[in-house]
């Protein structure tokens, strides 16, 4: 299955792109095992926000095939 991934502000630059399309081989994912096993090796940066389909959810969020999957810092304003 494909997954569409977008990086916004500072995951952009921790990233080195803003979209790429991935494709996995597992029919159930969660957003947590598309970050471990696909996007990085290291650990998702503290606070970062997940959307699937432009809704907030957690990483335990499961991923279907021609999801989006966006990845930002959180909105801090003063």
């Amino acid at each position: 299955m494909q997954i569409s991934v977008k990086y916004f502000a500072s995951m952009r630059e921790h990233m080195g792109c803003a979209e790429q399309k991935i494709e996995v081989s597992e029919s159930l994912l969660t957003v947590e095992g598309l970050w471990h096993g696909y996007l990085s090796e290291g650990a998702l940066p503290a606070n970062t926000l997940v959307a699937v389909n432009m809704e907030y959810c957690d990483l335990s969020a499961v991923i279907k095939s021609g999801d989006e999957v966006a990845f930002f810092p959180p909105v801090t304003g003063g």
